[in-house]
């Protein structure tokens, strides 16, 4: 690890500022998932305490890279959600049963239909995220190819 180019010094340079968060104007996107991460949903009125994927989008577009969270609840009732991110990226065709292989979600592409969606922070401002209305098949386009860890910018 001593030799990560990305570990940080106590005392070095600060150069990069990031970006600020670019909502996308409502439309399809090719993204590709670029995180992926296991965790628990809590519960609500609707859905019990369940395991839950969260995948992060990256949308490259004119304006810039604009990013999505999508969780994707591992619940029956809501199987569709999840069997359509996996039709999207691809990895399953429709009306067949597939395993999920979350082992390669991250660098896969697909797209997507992105609509903002506005929010209240817990001080009461006003915010948007990128929202997925819905998943897109995947048609074998050359937009999909999967990108290894290599080819990702960051």
């Amino acid at each position: 690890m001593a030799n990560d180019p990305y570990i940080m010094s106590w005392d070095d340079v600060l150069e990069n500022d990031g970006q600020e968060f670019i909502v996308l104007p409502e439309g399809d996107y090719t993204y590709t998932v670029t995180g992926f991460e296991r965790g628990q949903f809590p519960g609500g009125p609707k859905v019990p305490a369940c395991p839950k994927a969260t995948v992060t989008l990256t949308i490259d577009n004119e304006l810039g890279a604009a990013i999505a969270k999508v969780d994707l609840l591992l619940y029956r009732t809501i199987e569709w959600k999840i069997a359509a991110f996996f039709r999207s990226i691809g990895q399953k065709k429709h009306g067949e049963k597939t395993v999920m292989d979350w082992n390669k979600v991250v660098g896969a592409r697909g797209k997507a239909h992105f609509r903002p969606r506005e929010y209240n922070t817990k001080d009461g401002q006003k915010r948007e995220v990128n929202d997925v209305d819905r998943f897109i098949d995947y048609e074998g386009d050359a937009a999909f190819t999967k990108v290894e860890n290599e080819e990702l910018p960051w």
